[in-house]
């Protein structure tokens, strides 16, 4: 081979890795534009996987399923929607022992359902104290594409998780949050009336 072949294969060489590149960068701007992709459960939940990948916190052992969305309850339990009509499909992560306050959601919305709409009334009515025991001190909910995501636990767990998923996704929609209200307590000098004998 003289030196023009050389020159000429290192051309096209260098000509491949640009094109590669720029088609490479193209496809992850449109991801990040348009948020996570996802077409099916399974994807969905390889989807809620990433993300536990991306926690930093010791999580409790969970139990990932499909909620059933011709159910309206569970549908209600789960996302405080009153019914799945504007989802395609839906998981849940939940501990396998109900005694820890925490669930994450993600669903799919439907094409041409609004899912930052969906993520703000999941976090609105959303039953935090849904456990008999305990509650959720804290919850995140958000939208990537047409993906809804929340998130509710305590503060700690809650936040690192849902950092994770926005670490995943690249771009995030509207971002809503809600801290648990504390209980008042009766204060320590309430005297009550003795009854006369």
């Amino acid at each position: 081979m003289d030196k023009k072949d050389v020159i000429f294969i290192v051309a096209i060489v260098v000509f491949l890795v640009v094109m590669l590149s720029i088609v490479l960068i193209s496809v992850n701007n449109r991801t990040k534009e348009t948020g996570v992709q996802v077409s099916s459960v399974e994807e969905l939940t390889n989807l809620l996987n990433e993300v536990y990948d991306g926690v930093e916190e010791e999580l409790y052992s969970l139990d990932n399923r499909t909620i059933d969305l011709s159910d309206a309850n569970s549908v209600k339990s789960y996302t405080g929607l009153d019914n799945g009509d504007d989802l395609e499909f839906a998981v849940v992560s939940e501990p396998l022992i109900n005694a820890q306050a925490y669930s994450v959601v993600m669903a799919k919305v439907k094409d041409g359902v609004n899912a930052n709409e969906v993520a703000k009334e999941m976090s609105e009515k959303v039953d935090t104290r849904k456990w008999i025991c305990v509650s959720a001190d804290k919850l995140y909910a958000t939208n990537s594409g047409d993906i809804v995501f929340l998130v509710m636990t305590n503060e700690e767990m809650a936040k690192s998780v849902y950092d994770s998923f926005k670490k995943v996704a690249g771009t995030v929609g509207q971002e809503y949050e809600k801290t648990a209200e504390e209980e008042e307590l009766p204060p320590d000098d309430v005297s009550f009336p003795v009854p006369e004998v």
